[in-house]
């Protein structure tokens, strides 16, 4: 059994990603499956269903998840999809008890206040990577847009939910200057998410190993005492069936089912793995 430092069993939080509005964004993000610059041939949509998305809210709790994130494509919020984001997030607090996360790209504060009067406690906005390396992998918005996005989703008093993506074929530079800025906003949760390629996308393979990997949740780890470090996307093709290491090695949370355009582990999976290791499933946020 897993413990801490105090020796009390170790806590793992859960978190579920629902993708609400898919495909079709204008912007040229090299390492995204949903870019309508490349034919990646995934399920498009403008807007899921209410219903279905309260199906899946209730799913997540019943995996144990603690949070749940409505993700839509697309830069940021116009008036008509900042609406539906707040419709969504409102019917779901009306019948399950789970913290929602915002991932609606880059907002105002006036929008991040309309999230949080609708039920959003949490919003996530990562940023991706380094300021010097994001203009090899996405020209049409600047890295300081997400980092200002950032700033404001502290600034209306919204948890910050912020990370980036390793394997897009930064350099360790990179990789430190990302963890600099990260620290700079004091997020509640760091999602580390691990590049996965895809032959329609400019960025052709991951560029990053098992062993890195290790390496830099330990330091997100070392720099970020009480984050949640959370094993995001690409945990299962970096690490295989040993990601279980991965939280040994320091990550205290995982995405729980599916990522947005690609299949995650078996939930009920991940749950075995986890009580088989001895680690307790966090009831809340705070525990």
């Amino acid at each position: 059994m897993e413990k801490d430092s105090k020796g009390d069993k170790k806590m793992i939080y859960l978190c579920a990603i629902s993708n609400i509005s898919s495909g079709n964004c204008s912007e040229d993000c090299k390492f995204c499956n949903q870019s309508a610059h490349y034919n990646t041939n995934i399920q498009t949509y403008k807007q899921k269903s209410i219903d279905e998305i309260i199906i899946e809210a209730k799913k997540a709790k019943q995996n144990k998840a603690v949070g749940f994130c409505l993700v839509t494509s697309g830069k940021g919020l116009n008036d008509k999809k900042l609406e539906y984001v707040c419709e969504v997030a409102f019917s779901i607090k009306k019948e399950v008890d789970i913290s929602l996360i915002g991932c609606n790209g880059t907002v105002s504060k006036e929008q991040l206040q309309e999230l949080k009067k609708a039920g959003i406690e949490n919003y996530n906005h990562n940023l991706e990577t380094s300021k010097e390396f994001y203009p090899q992998i996405c020209s049409t918005h600047t890295w300081e847009e997400r980092f200002q996005t950032c700033v404001n989703v502290k600034e209306v008093g919204l948890n910050l939910c912020v990370g980036g993506i390793l394997g897009l074929g930064e350099s360790e530079k990179d990789r430190y200057s990302m963890l600099e800025s990260i620290k700079e906003l004091n997020p509640m949760s760091i999602p580390l998410n691990f590049y996965i390629p895809n032959d329609k996308l400019p960025i052709k393979s991951t560029q990053i190993t098992k062993d890195e990997a290790f390496f830099w949740i330990k330091e997100y780890r070392e720099n970020f005492n009480d984050a949640m470090i959370m094993l995001a996307g690409g945990r299962e093709l970096i690490f295989k069936d040993k990601w279980i290491e991965a939280i040994k090695a320091g990550a205290n949370s995982i995405v729980i089912g599916d990522y947005l355009t690609t299949k995650g582990e078996k939930s009920n999976k991940d749950l075995a793995v986890l009580e088989k290791h001895g680690y307790e499933i966090a009831k809340g946020c705070n525990g």
